[in-house]
């Protein structure tokens, strides 16, 4: 593992548990790095009613196809590390073994890229099977507008948004970043908020008065 050629692997396998670090101990601080990746993420607006995946351009196709309407953007993360890691370990392995030599870092690296992909696909699958919370249908990103969400971390605030849950019409969970619509408000996290507009991938919302009344 710790050989020059193996170099591009040991890295990716360090990123991979760094992630999963920072990701824990972001759950007790109330950061979501899982939020700010879904946040900086092209938004990809798929309609089962009968929207053309193919609108989107191949990019779209791409990321549609590595699952990232299924499970969070941390999860492709992951999974995209893991499986380049596995994918490069193994395949200079079994060149040595085989054939007593290993690729030089850059072109096994360039190889892996490519080859992992259809692991990532995998794994990513694997993980949304098992996450059923995050489980979605794809539905467009303005039908969750009207909609009650939850701040689940962090503080919402005006330029600062936190990561809030919602429920779309399937009863299924999404996870959206969400910022007060009126200046000089903020959300804490667990307050009760309702979606009133979009802009970018951003969602502005007002205090759900019904959630708060209900919590009282």
């Amino acid at each position: 593992m710790l050989d020059s050629a193996n170099l591009p692997f040991s890295v990716s396998l360090a990123i991979m548990l760094f992630i999963a670090a920072v990701e824990g101990v972001g759950a007790l601080v109330g950061f979501a790095l899982s939020g700010l990746l879904d946040n900086l993420m092209p938004e990809m607006e798929l309609d089962v009613d009968g929207a053309d995946v193919g609108d989107h351009g191949a990019f779209g196709e791409f990321l549609t196809w590595l699952r990232l309407r299924e499970v969070p953007v941390i999860v492709v993360l992951i999974a995209f590390l893991t499986s380049f890691s596995i994918t490069g370990f193994a395949m200079q392995q079994i060149l040595e073994a085989t054939f007593g030599f290993m690729l030089p870092a850059l072109i096994a690296a360039a190889i892996t890229l490519v080859v992992c992909l259809p692991g990532v696909r995998l794994f990513a699958g694997v993980l949304a099977k098992i996450m059923p919370r995050d489980e979605t249908e794809a539905v467009g990103s303005d039908s969750f507008i009207g909609r009650p969400a939850t701040i689940t971390l962090g503080t919402a605030s005006v330029g600062s948004p936190a990561q809030a849950r919602l429920k779309d019409k399937y009863g299924q969970s999404h996870y959206v970043m969400v910022a007060p619509d009126n200046d000089g408000e903020s959300f804490e996290q667990g307050a009760g908020v309702l979606l009133v507009r979009m802009a970018g991938s951003t969602f502005y919302a007002i205090r759900d008065t019904k959630t708060d009344m209900l919590d009282a």
